[in-house]
């Protein structure tokens, strides 16, 4: 990931810390999808969920979300230190194509009314 210089902080604002202010774009969000019975947990739910479908293992959704326990437990969390970065950044992907296709089977309905 691209990073600025002098900067640990990938996703940042202020060069100084890492991104903050949730509850702000949360309002936003709600604002502007007229939808208000959710929360931001419930994006990582759907993200984690939408990786299971598209057929990402489990091990790596967990990698992904940054979880510490879970299909990698026990004796083998212990040894196995591998970060599988080349496998989230592939769920990512994935993930990402899922919305892009959503965003565009949006946009037909809405500009062809279907």
């Amino acid at each position: 990931m691209p990073q600025f210089i002098d900067c640990d902080y990938v996703f940042t604002t202020t060069r100084r810390s890492p991104v903050s202010g949730f509850s702000k774009a949360l309002r936003w969000l709600h604002k502007h999808s007229e939808t208000s019975d959710w929360h931001m947990h419930d994006l990582w739910r759907t993200a984690a969920s939408g990786m299971a479908r598209a057929g990402v293992a489990p091990y790596v959704v967990e990698k992904v979300l940054n979880h510490v326990s879970g299909t990698i437990s026990g004796v083998a969390a212990v040894y196995n230190r591998y970060a599988y970065d080349a496998e989230r950044c592939a769920a990512l992907e994935k993930w990402g194509e899922t919305l892009a296709s959503l965003a565009d089977q949006n946009l037909i309905h809405s500009v062809y009314h279907v």
